[in-house]
């Protein structure tokens, strides 16, 4: 598990997923599952730093090449303006979402490593532990269930998005106002 997550997440895809995986394992053994949920979240930190690391050493130029144009111009545009929750929702979610240029963007456009590792760390712990509940309680009807399921998944990732969103700037607006008080401006 920790090896197929690391190899997923730094870019070599999977062919079984392992989301999939972690979900089987705890329908066979649920204790087992806990434990292929906590090497998923290991090795998912592990590949996705690894990416990270090779956009910070290449800085925007390394970016620059794969986001000159077409879907990567766009995704890029996105992580320029919502930040780190382009990294968040698709990290969270179990259906196919780009995460790899957030990973990268985030990398390349100098996000600090502990905010990048914790928000990361937050959402793939959900994922693989909840993967790892709905096996148990789904058994081998998990999978089905989430293909089932895609549409109410995408809304619920564009409500949390849009509620993620609108929390930021109530956030930052709250700030504005502290910090003009203390700057005296």
């Amino acid at each position: 598990m920790f090896l197929l997550s690391t190899l997923d997440s730094a870019g070599i895809p999977v062919l079984a997923g392992v989301d999939a995986l972690v979900a089987y394992l705890a329908y066979k053994n649920p204790a087992v599952g806990l434990l292929g949920a906590a090497m998923a979240v290991l090795g998912s930190l592990i590949g996705c730093f690894f990416l990270f690391g090779l956009a910070r050493k290449g800085g925007e130029r390394y970016l620059d090449k794969y986001t000159m144009s077409g879907r990567g111009a766009t995704l890029r545009s996105w992580f320029v303006r919502y930040g780190l929750m382009t990294v968040f929702i698709p990290a969270l979610l179990p259906i196919p979402m780009p995460l790899k240029i957030f990973v990268l963007s985030a990398g390349a456009l100098g996000v600090h490593p502990v905010t990048f590792g914790l928000v990361l760390l937050v959402a793939r712990s959900l994922r693989y532990f909840g993967m790892a509940w709905l096996g148990t309680q789904l058994g081998d009807q998990t999978v089905p269930y989430l293909k089932g399921h895609a549409g109410a998944l995408l809304l619920l990732a564009a409500g949390l998005f849009v509620f993620l969103f609108l929390l930021m700037r109530l956030l930052s607006r709250r700030r504005r106002p502290m910090s003009r008080e203390i700057t005296g401006h």
